[in-house]
């Protein structure tokens, strides 16, 4: 399987945003986007799915950071969607369960090209630090609209939003490495009885 990689511009009135990624990575993370918890969690992606990421994001942070966030996650979507192709031989399914101490969460995902995103979570209080926890449900609903993702996130347990939030991103980062893997049963093949994705 060649590397799965690509680089995706997104330039808006609100944002200008480059991401790259290579699916294919070792868990390397270089993030500005003038968010330093939303980068904390951007990297639990890339360390724990063994992806490579490289995000560069100006956004009017001025008004507040949901045009940024969102963006990101659209930008970041269209990226993996670039990167795999046909998506031959992939695991396409993939889950992880992630604690850290009294939170824990789940993650499924499919890389079904049909975009749908189940979101059950609850957070605590409304912010960590200055990141308003909110603004995570719209990182992954672009996420999945242009990934073409089926992706459902739940919250099983928590009460320190920082641990909830991290918990979700880990276990993401999991399930997309599970996913992605290559299949050596299915190398050449589309993972789909209907033969496309």
């Amino acid at each position: 399987m060649s590397t799965r990689s690509a680089k995706v511009t997104r330039s808006t009135n609100e944002t200008q945003i480059t991401v790259s990624v290579n699916l294919d990575g070792t868990g390397k993370a270089n993030l500005s986007t003038g968010i330093p918890f939303f980068e904390h969690m951007l990297d639990q992606v890339a360390r724990h799915g063994l992806v490579d990421l490289d995000i560069q994001a100006r956004g009017d942070l001025e008004i507040d950071a949901h045009h940024t966030v969102e963006d990101i996650g659209i930008t970041l979507g269209q990226a993996f969607a670039e990167a795999l192709g046909d998506k031959k031989g992939i695991r396409r399914y993939g889950h992880a369960y992630v604690p850290l101490d009294e939170a824990l969460s789940r993650v499924v995902i499919d890389f079904s090209g049909r975009p749908g995103l189940e979101y059950d979570v609850s957070y605590a209080r409304s912010r960590v630090g200055e990141f308003d926890v909110d603004l995570l449900h719209e990182f992954f609903q672009g996420f999945s609209n242009h990934a073409l993702t089926t992706l459902h996130i739940d919250t099983l347990r928590g009460r320190n939003a920082h641990h909830v939030a991290e918990t979700i991103f880990k276990a993401f980062g999991r399930a997309l490495r599970m996913a992605l893997e290559p299949d050596p049963r299915m190398l050449d093949t589309i993972p789909s009885t209907k033969g496309s994705l």
